[in-house]
């Protein structure tokens, strides 16, 4: 159940991708078709602000059920309804706030607006902190009575029934209280570094090869470090870099003082680390994010191979971490227009059925989309499904590359999971965790790749899309895992009361990416100014959202096979997979869908899928004389 904690989590399913292009148009030119229509959320600014006001003169009523929750299993029910109603409500202006932000970074009015929504939030958190501490002091007897008394607080069984299961990191009314009113502060961190890094930072303009005046903001950066040549590749990368080295000490400040947060956050809740306190939330084991980073690990040897793979194709002694986004076919130009993008995702995705597909093409008609890059546009790519009346929607920075096909499918992953949770389950329920988010992003796309593959039997082109494949396994589980560890270590080094400074966060990430990369058995050379790469990664502000990235992956990948494979009752479990919402824990939920996370099964089929196409890959090689 989604409760009055803050809207911080409602970003928990955001996906940023990398694949974004630094050529943009301005709003106006853009057909309507391609952008979103957000008032299917509210029908003007003005509305919005009506919205608002409203919501702010009856948050207050909250307080009435104060002292009273023990006395009936109706009381308890208005309370826990009443509750729900107001975080949809506040759900919903922020997600409007937000996009129209996101459309336009540089608007102050927006920017305020979200402002304001994040006030709202702390105060209406302040006002409920008593629900939680009160609801404790309840013997679970009770609560499991008024359950069977109250037909209608079944729904928030699954809700109660948890917080009875972290009652000894609950706090008293009064601290709860503080901890809420904390919410003023603890969002600082991760708003300076977005406006820092997607507004303010005095990006590098560089010269390519063929006079390309080529703008190197994140977008930029994530465009032109794919150029064939390898010249204009080092310039891309060591001008990024060096912005990045240039203001690595605020980068370093603002990353601590959100380390900080989770510091507090832990310590004030009784948990063992942060990494605990984060995982509890989802009842994760922490066993599945220490054994994540220990198979990963112990499989370098196959990332190892997936490098030299590279090397070979590029033809080139030594591989430099400049070389990584580099093209590895020549003469194959995967570039797909929108439109032509749109229907190879439609094909790929006829495997999910009819009713799927119909709902993927309204959310592709009906402007549930933004489709180009515009001038201040936010960076990345992301699904957000939290306006729970309404659609979800989907930002996109398309750029006519075939990674652009494979986001927009990851990204409608996402939105047919909110759609179907949305649709299926009530409120409280329908908000699936971050554990689960990126299973059906993925999925989408491991059929999206298998789609393509059996379509192309040229040999160039399946190269180019095996190394696709490859490359994004490389993305998605070793190189998130390897954020993960990252994320970890410096949680713990905050945990033994170690400074974090952008000086010793560049040391620590050096080590993680050069034995990552091989750097010392010189498989993958990687300079002194590329490891001031963390300070580019918004994922470290989510609070160990990256290593999800890579269960999801594996996860998916078992799923998927299971589909394509057209196993009895395998499409009909993932439907109700992805239509299950936040009614069980991730872990359980997975387990129905005919995955179990807390063994080592899932990685261990990946592995095997990675090699099997490691094997084609070098078998065309072979034949190519290469």
């Amino acid at each position: 159940m989604k409760t009055l904690t803050g809207i911080a989590m409602i970003l928990s399913v955001l996906c940023m991708s990398q694949n974004l292009s630094a050529q943009t148009r301005e709003r106006k030119d853009i057909d309507k078709a391609y952008t979103w229509n957000l008032t299917d959320i509210y029908e003007s600014d003005a509305a919005w602000q009506d919205a608002k006001q409203e919501l702010a003169a009856e948050m207050d009523k909250i307080t009435k059920f104060e002292g009273k929750l023990s006395s009936s299993a109706q009381t308890l029910l208005q309370c826990l309804e009443f509750s729900s109603k107001l975080d949809k409500d506040l759900t919903r202006l922020y997600v409007y706030a937000m996009q129209k932000s996101d459309l336009d970074t540089r608007v102050s009015e927006y920017q305020a607006m979200k402002q304001e929504l994040e006030q709202l939030a702390t105060q209406m958190g302040s006002m409920a902190s008593y629900i939680e501490p009160e609801i404790l002091k309840m013997d679970s007897s009770q609560i499991l009575n008024f359950i069977n008394q109250k037909k209608k607080l079944k729904v928030y069984a699954f809700y109660l029934k948890d917080l009875l299961r972290k009652k000894e990191h609950r706090l008293s009314q009064k601290e709860e209280k503080i901890m809420a009113e904390a919410g003023l502060l603890t969002g600082g961190p991760q708003h300076i570094y977005s406006i820092l890094s997607n507004a303010d930072l005095p990006y590098p303009t560089v010269t390519l090869s063929d006079g390309t005046e080529a703008k190197l903001n994140a977008a930029g950066y994530a465009r032109y470090r794919s150029s064939k040549n390898r010249s204009d590749r080092e310039l891309v990368f060591n001008s990024f870099f060096t912005a990045m080295k240039d203001f690595s000490s605020t980068f370093g400040a603002s990353l601590a003082g959100n380390i900080k947060t989770d510091l507090f956050n832990m310590r004030a809740r009784n948990y063992e680390s942060c990494l605990q306190a984060a995982l509890d939330r989802n009842n994760i084991p922490t066993e599945v994010y220490t054994s994540l980073i220990n198979n990963v690990t112990a499989n370098l040897e196959s990332f190892h191979r997936y490098l030299d793979i590279k090397r070979r194709m590029l033809g080139v002694d030594t591989l430099k971490y400049s070389d990584l986004y580099a093209p590895t076919v020549k003469n194959v130009d995967l570039e797909y227009s929108y439109d032509k993008g749109r229907e190879i995702v439609l094909e790929s995705l006829a495997p999910l059925g009819d009713e799927y597909l119909s709902t993927v093409r309204q959310a592709m008609d009906e402007r549930w989309i933004d489709v180009y890059p515009t001038p201040g546009k936010r960076s990345g790519a992301y699904s957000s499904g939290n306006a729970y009346d309404v659609h979800p929607f989907i930002l996109l920075n398309y750029n006519d590359q075939y990674s652009d096909v494979s986001t927009l499918t990851h990204e409608l992953g996402h939105t047919m999971h909110s759609f179907y949770s949305n649709k299926t389950q009530p409120y409280p329920l329908a908000d699936y965790s971050i554990f689960v988010a990126e299973v059906a992003s993925t999925f989408n796309e491991a059929l999206l790749t298998e789609y393509m593959l059996d379509k192309i039997k040229d040999d160039d082109t399946r190269l180019s899309l095996l190394m696709e494949y490859l490359d994004g396994l490389k993305g998605t589980v070793f190189r998130q895992t390897q954020f993960a560890e990252f994320e970890l270590k410096i949680h713990e080094q905050a945990e033994n009361g170690q400074a974090l400074t952008g000086e010793s966060l560049t040391q620590l990430y050096a080590d993680i990416v050069r034995n990552y990369y091989g750097h010392d058995k010189g498989v993958c050379n990687v300079k002194d100014l590329y490891t001031y790469e963390w300070a580019y990664i918004p994922h470290f502000y989510y609070n160990f959202y990256v290593y999800q990235y890579s269960t999801s992956f594996c996860a998916s990948t078992a799923l998927s096979e299971k589909v394509l494979a057209e196993e009895q009752g395998a499409l009909s479990k993932y439907i109700q997979f992805i239509s299950s919402g936040g009614s069980d824990y991730p872990i359980e939920l997975l387990k129905a869908a005919g995955v179990d996370m807390t063994t080592s099964e899932p990685f261990d089929k990946t592995m095997q899928k990675m090699n099997r196409v490691m094997d084609e890959i070098e078998s065309i090689l072979e034949k190519k004389g290469i």
